[in-house]
């Protein structure tokens, strides 16, 4: 594996939690940079092609459609449906009731309602029941509870409306304008797919991230102090990986990616890159189920190897 960049966006709905943490490989050593603002998510390719080297993106959002919802798909995959969307935008708009949710507007709730369910959630999308609405990667392992499913947008557990952010307002674009995007898994292995100017996306979840690492946080992630205790073995997992942090990640880390609000982002960043170049370099594998609706349109989690319960 030659020279290449890596990075991990943490996402968000809001702009200013969204945050980068790139690395580059030079001569068989990574150099990680900083947390930085995601910034004009427009410019975020061009950004990361400019110096003309293969590129591996993880994303801390779904990439991927439960299998229950996507067998009544006309489309021959997850890309395809991607690139699709363009026509479709009222796909993104987030329903305030259930008798407005259809396969064509899945998303709900907007707001709070008494008495929703998850069930009558599955029911209105025509599902066979709530399970329906999760991934396999979003199911309870041996090693993690279960993940929230991609529809649902209410609440602390909830990944929709970072899907619905990234999906409109950035992915879908890029689809549509050529940009040179390769999807891990739908299109090939992380390695496989990585070319010059080329960048390969891949779900990433911190969360199983820091697992693979071998690394816990005592107390949230949420609070500067627990960050900041962690910071001896998270120096221990880059020296042990071949990763030499700047001077100002460094010192990030010492720091427990500081006391504001956006602090527990940058804190996620650096773990998504750390669990991407895990593969990256062979330390976890590039797995994926043998199964085709993961690997058509499920999709999968970067570095998992735990099946659902």
């Amino acid at each position: 594996m030659g020279d290449l960049i890596a990075a991990h966006a943490d996402w968000s709905t809001d702009p200013r939690k969204r945050w980068l943490t790139r690395a580059r490989r030079t001569a068989g050593r990574w150099q990680a940079e900083a947390p930085e603002p995601v910034g004009d998510v427009a410019a975020l390719l061009p950004r990361l092609l400019a110096p003309g080297l293969p590129v591996a993106l993880g994303l801390d959002l779904p990439l991927g459609l439960p299998r229950d919802y996507a067998s009544a798909r006309p489309e021959a995959d997850f890309p395809d449906f991607l690139r699709g969307l363009a026509a479709r935008p009222g796909f993104f708009l987030v329903n305030a009731g259930l008798e407005t949710v259809s396969p064509d507007r899945p998303f709900y709730p907007a707001r709070g309602v008494a008495g929703m369910t998850r069930a009558a959630h599955a029911a209105a999308l025509g599902l066979g029941g709530p399970q329906g609405l999760s991934r396999w990667c979003d199911r309870a392992t041996a090693e993690r509870p279960a993940g929230a499913p991609l529809f649902w947008t209410l609440g602390a557990n909830q990944s929709g409306k970072a899907a619905i952010a990234a999906w409109r307002d950035w992915l879908v674009p890029a689809l549509v304008a050529g940009a040179p995007i390769r999807l891990w898994p739908f299109e090939g292995g992380l390695r496989a797919l990585l070319a010059p100017g080329r960048a390969v996306l891949a779900e990433v979840y911190p969360a199983e991230a820091l697992r693979h690492c071998g690394l816990r946080l005592i107390g949230s992630k949420r609070a500067e102090g627990a960050r900041r205790a962690l910071a001896p073995a998270l120096r221990a997992v880059m020296e042990a990986r071949g990763i030499l942090p700047s001077p100002a990640l460094a010192g990030a880390v010492e720091a427990g990616f500081g006391a504001d609000a956006a602090g527990e982002d940058r804190f996620d960043s650096v773990i998504g890159l750390l669990g991407l170049l895990a593969v990256l370099e062979g330390a976890r594998p590039d797995f994926v189920p043998d199964d085709p609706w993961v690997r058509r349109w499920e999709g999968w989690v970067l570095g998992q190897t735990a099946l659902p319960r």
